[in-house]
């Protein structure tokens, strides 16, 4: 996988109370694009961070519909991806290069 498409399907880490009870678990929680696939972000946390990966679960979560001015709106769907590492591996966010 080239170095572009690693950060097309990585969007960036998830910060939420289940992210951080994952974490205790081993696990870590990323935003990931719409087209991903459990291949490509096993490939692209391996090779972005330098850790191995033993599972990845994905999630899509269906925006809000909420109501404007002009009638109804829709907010964004997102798509997550709890990725499990192996025993005794982390990842530090702030000693990415």
């Amino acid at each position: 996988m080239n170095q572009e498409r690693i950060y097309q399907v990585l969007l960036g880490p998830l910060v939420s109370e289940k992210a951080s009870l994952a974490a205790e678990r081993g696990q870590v929680a990323f935003r990931v694009s719409a087209d991903a696939t459990k291949p490509e972000i096993k490939k692209a946390v391996e090779q972005l961070f330098n850790v191995t990966v033993e599972g990845v679960q994905v999630l899509n979560r269906k925006g809000k519909q909420k109501r404007t001015i002009r009638g109804f709106g829709k907010r964004n769907d997102i798509r997550k991806a709890y990725v499990k590492l192996a025993e005794g591996q982390d990842i530090d966010f702030l000693d990415v290069e």
